[in-house]
Parts: structure tokens; C-alpha cells; sequence
């Protein structure tokens, strides 16, 4: 693959290989994987394979392992350096389940993560469930054939024998396979070495009928729905033990700290811990893996009826009777964990970087290793902080912007316009948040006839405890009493501006004169419900600099998603106050602390901004 990324300075401002990948998914147990750091909670991976080792030895029958961990700390990751390690190897099979949204019908919900789990790819490069066919008419008659060699020949058996292809096989494999009591769980797997047939196979073993044409062509009957959770039990049971004589099975219960209960009020936890309990006591081999919180385990687990029974069983690997718990993160995991990661990005994209951890260091790391992250943390943190050369840029230019902006405060605090825009900026990336209590869903410009004046600059569009909410938002710093009044006018007509609120941004008082705008903010504040917020030049200062940046993106050689993450990062809207005030209910009131418009402006900074600080 050619790759189009010039140089490691566009790649990192191009892609950010922490982003998003902070949570193990299911996709991700079965298909390519996070990178992964063997050192990394070792212990824990270590004991469940050296007992799948035991059990394919003949050492030990069944295993019960329970792992617990806190949120973050890599339950999920070990599960899937498990799953790709056993699938190198191939002499064993993973079954995982984390989807529990019926604990009435949780042997049905078995059932069929035990079907979807072996239609996953084997160490063959087919399905499981094909390998495990292939395996079983190879002990019937005594060959050695692979199941892709058997896929390619079922065509021609299919020729000669049409649907008794599979009736023939069948037979041949009960005659060795005495402890089969469903016939039809059997025909099921082997159907699925048939192209045109292994979807429906898949779909009947999972525990859904077939339609009446199907169901007579491959010779599956459809099932009893009244006993369909027994039924399912058993087809577990079967399909293990099938499953047993040429794969070890290692069954894995994972995201089981949920607060869902069964109609006799077990939780999650505690309704599969008695499964795995059952699993435990009737199958003839395997490895049975659950993964939880501590206090999951403490609380819910160690309380059941039988709770004793029930963990000698889920820490049967243990002398102490407790799970294995993942430790937290120390410096050189953290070094570790990030090296791998980026050593497989730069990798996949053929590229060379200065050193193994850049755009990191060796010593930023190790200090954050000393908090002992999570794994997920450390994630976190670094697709937080990856772009520290698209940071580095935005920053700087916010600094020239910023020093700009204070130099010339006065006059730019006269500039409606470049004040509205900064505003403007603010609050559209505030969209999808929630500030005082206003979700902000998007920021609009007014529709108005083209002969007349806006004057109202955007509406800010959401929501607040359920209710609408459209703030119509005008910036008015000129003096004439005619420019304040037609302002003030439109915010107060709600209906035809469709509005809730009126809000007037100005940092100086109208003057007792100018009776028409007098009158119309008395009402914009009295009757409407409207707001007349406060300018101040430590306020607007920050964002009218980071506006510059963003009008300017280009000279600066930055692009607008990075200076959103700027903002974001440095909270420049969020915790803005102007921008807080402007959503916060109204008071009411004229606001105080206005500046006489006959006096030169020269607003104390209280509350000095400095991008060092922050």
C-alpha cells in the first residue's frame, strides 16, 4: 500500500491512533485487536492459558478462573490477548458472551453466543464451526482432510447424493460419537460445510426455525417453543461436548457488572455465576472465564445462596479461593503500552518517527505513570494530548492573536460585528453540550427580509429541563439612541423572531434621552423575560483572539477541527462567563458596573486571562 502521508508532521495532524480506541468491543476479541502489551497484567492471561494447557494435557477437567478489576483496567484486553493467542495456537475455541438482555431466557442468550463465537475464523482460515465438522468426520473414517478441503468437495457430493449428502455423513459420525442425544445438532454443524447451506445451519443452531422448504431440505425440525430455554441447555451442553474432543472450550462470561435482574431478582452477575456453576458441574472438559468489578464479585457473587459452591467453582484454579485482579498501570507499563501502540501506527503508515514514543517523551510518560492509570486512562490521555504539534500551532497563533487583541482593546470593543463573530465561534462549539443548564442543539442566523436591518446577530437554539429555548442575541455597542431602539425592538418580538428569550450584549448604559430604547429595554427586561448581559473586555478577549486564529487559519497553517479541540482543551467557551451569562436565567435587571460612553473605556482586568495558565 502506498502511502499518501508525506511526512510524520502530517501524518499526527492527519490521524490520531488513540482516538476513539479506548474500549475494547466485541469486533475487536474476534478481528484485529487493539496492540497489545504482553507484560502488561501477564498473571492474568498466564492462568487462563497455562489452564487450557492443563485441561488439553488431561491434568485437570474443568477450570473456573474469575478475573476482577476496575473500570478502565483492561478486563476486556486481556480477554482479547486470550482469544488471538488461542487462535494462533488452535487448540482451543473462545466462547464470549457480554450481551445480557433477557436473564429470563439466559440459556437461549447461551445458546447463541455460543453459535456466534464459532463463526468466527479458526486457526484453518474458515469458521469454526467448519473446522469442527471437518474434525468430526475425519475421526469417523479415520482421514485427515481439512474442513477448506471438504468445503471444496461438498459440490460434487452434493451432485452425486443431493440432500442425503449430509444424512450419510451424519450416520457415519453417530456410529463413533455415542454420547450424541440430539442427531440434529450434529447434521446442523455438518451442513455447515455446505456453501449454499452453512447460514441457514448457523441460524437453526442458534435456536431460530427455518422455513417449512428449508427446514425439510436439510432435515431440521423446528423447534418447541414451550421448551425452548431447556432445549437450549441441552443444545449447550451437546455443542461442548462436541466441541471438547478436539479443541479445549473456554467459555467467557465478560461486562457482567450490570444492573438488570431476572424475575427473582438476581442480578447479572449472580444469574451467571450460577450458570457457570452448572456449566462447571456437567461438562466433561474446559475453561470457564468470568470478568467483573470487585465489587461485583463482593457484593453480588459472594452473597448468592450457595455462594460457597459457587466459588469453589469460579476460582477452582485457586488455592486462596479469590479471583485474579488486574494491578494498575506503573511507569514502564505505561512506556510499554504507548511504545507498542505507536510503533503499529507508524508502522501502518510507513513512517519513521524521530523516536518511539513522538510525539511523546520518555519522562512525560513515566510521570504520568507514577498516578497509577488504568489502562483506559492512559488511553485517554493520550489521544487527549497526541496532537501536541496541532496544540503547539493553535496555541501559538492564539498567543499572537491574544497580545494583538490587549494591545487594541478599546477599539475592538467597539467592533460589533468582530464581537458577534467571536460569540459566534464560542457558541457553536458548544453545540451537543449542556451549559447552565442550557443543551445547546445549534446557533442560527435570523431569517429577516432582506430590505431591513438584522441587528440580531444569531439564535442560540436548545434546550432546558425539556422546554425550548431560542436566544436571540444582539451586540450593540453604538452610541445612537435610533441603532439601540431597532435592536431592542426586534429582540422584543418573540413571535415574529421566533424566540424565547431577547438578550442585549452592550457594555455601556442608554442614555435617559433615548426614550424609545429606554422604553423597549424596560420591557425587554420587565415583561420578556429578556437579559441585557454585561460586556467586558476580559471576557471577550480570549475569544475574539481564538477568532482571529480561526478567520486567519490559513496564514497560520491550521484547520478548523484543531482549533475546535483548542477551545475545547483550554475550555474557552465552556467556562467563558460572558458565554455563561448569555444561557444562565435573567436577572432582570440592568446590569452594573456600565461605562459611561463620554468616558474613555478602561475596563479594570480583574480577572486576567493568560494562555500560560491554562
Amino acid at each position: 500500500m502506498t502511502n499518501s502521508i508525506s511526512t510524520i508532521e502530517d501524518l499526527i495532524r492527519t490521524k490520531n491512533p488513540f482516538a476513539g480506541n479506548t474500549i475494547v468491543r466485541p469486533l475487536q476479541i474476534w478481528g484485529k485487536s487493539f496492540p497489545d502489551v504482553s507484560s502488561i497484567n501477564a498473571h492474568a492471561s498466564s492462568a487462563v492459558l497455562e489452564a487450557v494447557a492443563q485441561v488439553r494435557r488431561g491434568e485437570r477437567q474443568t477450570v473456573g478462573i474469575t478475573i476482577t478489576a476496575d473500570k478502565g483496567l483492561g478486563k476486556s484486553h486481556i480477554i482479547s490477548r486470550i482469544r488471538h493467542r488461542l487462535q494462533a495456537d488452535g487448540d482451543a475455541v473462545l466462547v464470549y458472551m457480554s450481551k445480557y438482555d433477557n436473564l429470563s431466557q439466559i440459556n437461549t442468550k447461551l445458546l447463541q453466543s455460543i453459535v456466534s463465537s464459532l463463526r468466527a475464523f479458526g486457526s484453518q482460515g474458515v469458521m469454526q464451526w467448519q473446522e469442527l465438522a471437518a474434525a468430526l468426520i475425519n475421526v469417523a473414517n479415520n482421514w485427515n482432510y481439512t474442513a477448506k478441503q471438504y468445503i471444496d468437495k461438498f459440490p460434487s457430493w452434493w451432485e452425486k447424493y443431493s440432500n442425503k449428502t449430509v444424512d450419510k455423513l451424519t450416520n457415519l459420525v453417530l456410529a463413533v460419537k455415542s454420547g450424541i442425544n440430539n442427531p440434529y445438532i450434529l447434521k446442523a454443524i455438518l451442513w455447515t460445510l455446505s456453501e449454499a447451506h452453512k447460514m441457514y445451519a448457523i441460524h437453526w443452531l442458534s435456536g431460530y426455525d427455518l422455513t417449512v422448504e428449508q427446514s425439510q431440505e436439510m432435515g431440521l425440525p423446528n423447534y418447541n417453543k414451550e421448551s425452548q430455554e431447556s432445549e437450549a441447555l441441552n443444545a449447550v451442553r451437546q455443542i461442548i461436548y462436541l466441541t471438547s474432543d478436539y479443541k479445549v472450550p473456554v467459555i467467557c462470561f465478560d461486562e457482567l457488572d450490570r444492573l438488570e435482574v431476572d424475575e427473582n431478582g438476581f442480578t447479572t452477575a449472580q444469574v451467571i455465576a450460577s450458570l457457570a456453576k452448572d456449566l462447571y458441574n456437567n461438562l466433561e472438559s474446559g475453561v470457564l472465564l468470568l470478568a467483573m468489578y470487585p465489587k461485583t464479585w463482593r457484593d453480588q457473587v459472594k452473597s448468592l445462596p450457595q455462594a460457597e459452591a459457587i466459588i469453589d467453582r469460579l476460582v477452582s484454579e485457586r488455592a486462596d479461593r479469590k479471583p485474579i485482579n488486574l494491578n494498575y498501570l506503573n511507569s514502564d507499563d505505561v512506556v510499554a503500552l504507548v511504545s507498542q501502540w505507536l510503533q503499529d501506527f507508524y508502522q501502518e503508515n510507513q513512517q519513521t518517527p524521530p523516536h518511539p514514543l513522538y510525539p511523546f517523551d520518555d519522562n512525560q510518560l513515566r510521570e504520568f505513570g507514577q498516578q497509577k492509570p488504568t489502562v483506559r486512562a492512559v488511553l485517554n490521555w493520550c489521544a487527549d494530548n497526541f496532537e501536541l504539534d496541532d496544540h503547539s500551532y493553535v496555541k501559538s497563533a492564539f498567543e499572537n492573536e491574544l497580545t494583538n487583541v490587549e494591545t487594541a482593546m478599546e477599539s475592538w470593543l467597539e467592533d460589533q460585528s468582530e464581537i458577534a463573530d467571536a460569540l459566534w465561534l464560542g457558541f457553536n462549539n458548544l453545540i451537543g453540550e449542556t451549559v447552565e443548564q442550557v443543551t445547546i442543539e445549534a446557533i442560527t442566523k435570523v431569517d429577516i427580509k432582506k430590505q431591513y436591518k438584522v441587528y440580531i446577530d444569531f439564535k442560540v437554539i436548545g434546550k432546558q429541563e425539556g422546554k425550548d429555548v431560542k436566544i436571540g442575541l444582539a451586540v450593540i455597542q453604538k452610541s445612537g439612541g435610533i441603532d439601540i431602539a431597532a435592536a431592542l425592538q426586534r429582540l422584543i418580538d418573540y413571535d415574529k423572531f421566533d424566540l424565547t428569550r431577547g438578550c442585549l450584549v452592550r457594555s455601556k448604559p442608554i442614555r435617559p434621552t433615548a426614550m424609545l430604547a429606554r422604553e423597549r429595554v424596560i420591557k425587554l427586561l420587565k415583561e420578556q423575560g429578556g437579559e441585557w448581559v454585561l460586556l467586558q473586555s476580559q471576557d471577550i478577549k480570549p475569544l475574539l483572539a481564538i477568532s482571529f486564529v480561526h478567520k486567519n487559519r490559513e496564514n497560520y497553517d491550521v484547520n478548523e477541527e484543531q482549533i475546535f479541540k483548542f477551545i475545547k482543551k483550554k475550555q474557552l467557551a465552556c467556562n467563558n462567563p460572558l458565554i455563561r451569562e448569555i444561557l444562565s436565567d435573567p436577572s432582570g435587571q440592568e446590569p452594573e458596573n456600565l461605562f459611561d460612553e463620554d468616558m474613555p473605556i478602561s475596563i479594570p482586568q480583574s480577572v486576567p486571562y493568560s494562555a500560560q495558565s491554562t
